[in-house]
């Protein structure tokens, strides 16, 4: 999923049934924006990538280009060092 990280809305979308792509788009950027400024408001400069782990599965996010976050929802299981790196090459497509 592409998300602007301005106004949370989605951009591009591929998603399993049952997903609400608009709540999800609005959380991330919500997350993005609020990490981002705690991230640089300490020093530690932009955020790369965020992992978020959850009960039933993982959000995983990526700032893609200006204004783009990257939004991938996986399992628990998934190798997240391997997504990282797919979602980066799709990152760098982007810019």
């Amino acid at each position: 999923m592409l998300v602007s990280v301005d106004d949370g809305l989605t951009v591009a979308e591929a998603l399993m049934e049952g997903i609400r792509g608009h709540a999800l788009a609005a959380l991330a950027a919500s997350l993005a924006n609020r990490l981002g400024r705690a991230a640089e408001a300490s020093g530690v400069g932009r955020q790369r990538f965020l992992h978020i782990a959850a009960e039933q599965g993982m959000l995983l996010l990526l700032p893609a280009s200006d204004g783009l976050l990257l939004v991938v929802i996986a399992d628990r299981d998934v190798n997240v060092g391997l997504t990282r790196l797919e979602m980066q090459r799709a990152g760098g497509v982007l810019r």
